[in-house]
């Protein structure tokens, strides 16, 4: 009755793992405010994955909480020792997510948001088949060039390189499961909640 009773135990099946949410977007939608709402509010164990990057920290942001600001010499570093599961240089950038970023967290059944561009979504959705994805954006294009000019952060040419890439971002919005249009803050973060915490067993 005992071995019974163990093989049983034994036998039962593993939690699910955490839900992992691809969080896409044009520069200027407002994706990491939205989800940094998000984090804070949902009523499921939840965090952010922190990307690493060779660009330049902006005003406020923190290393290792924004991101992990790395030299370039590190960054290729880390791609040598397989630290990534997708990485890119992107405007002459680095940006990858870090295996430690994600994977013991699903583990122990915590969700994580990857807020990525298209080309790290198409290859995590490769990895991870189970993943689920949110696109967002504004209404128009003239939003999203008032918002990148408001930060104060991009000359003209830079803006214009922005602003193509955010098009052509745009034209693969129709491969993610959900699409949030950011015109009303508290409007954003309440349907992008309710999609992550809708993700979870027992949601």
């Amino acid at each position: 009755m005992a071995e019974q009773q163990s093989k049983t135990i034994n036998d039962k099946p593993k939690s699910r793992p955490g839900p992992l949410i691809i969080v896409s977007g044009p520069s200027g939608c407002g994706k990491s405010t939205v989800i940094a709402k998000v984090r804070k509010t949902a009523r499921v164990p939840l965090r952010v994955s922190v990307s690493a990057t060779t660009r330049a920290p902006r005003a406020g942001e923190k290393d290792a909480t924004d991101y992990h600001f790395w030299t370039e010499d590190f960054f290729k570093e880390q791609i040598r020792a397989n630290s990534f599961l997708e990485w890119a240089c992107v405007h002459g950038c680095y940006y990858g997510t870090l295996k430690s970023e994600v994977i013991p967290y699903r583990e122990k059944g915590i969700g994580v948001i990857l807020d990525i561009d298209v080309q790290g979504a198409t290859e995590i959705r490769r990895i991870f088949p189970d993943s689920v994805s949110v696109f967002m954006r504004t209404r128009s294009m003239e939003t999203y060039e008032e918002r990148l000019r408001s930060r104060g952060t991009e000359n003209e040419e830079s803006l214009r390189r922005r602003l193509a890439a955010a098009q052509g971002e745009l034209n693969h919005a129709g491969e993610y499961n959900v699409q949030v249009v950011n015109e009303d803050l508290d409007t954003a973060v309440k349907e992008l909640r309710e999609f992550v915490e809708s993700r979870f067993e027992g949601s």
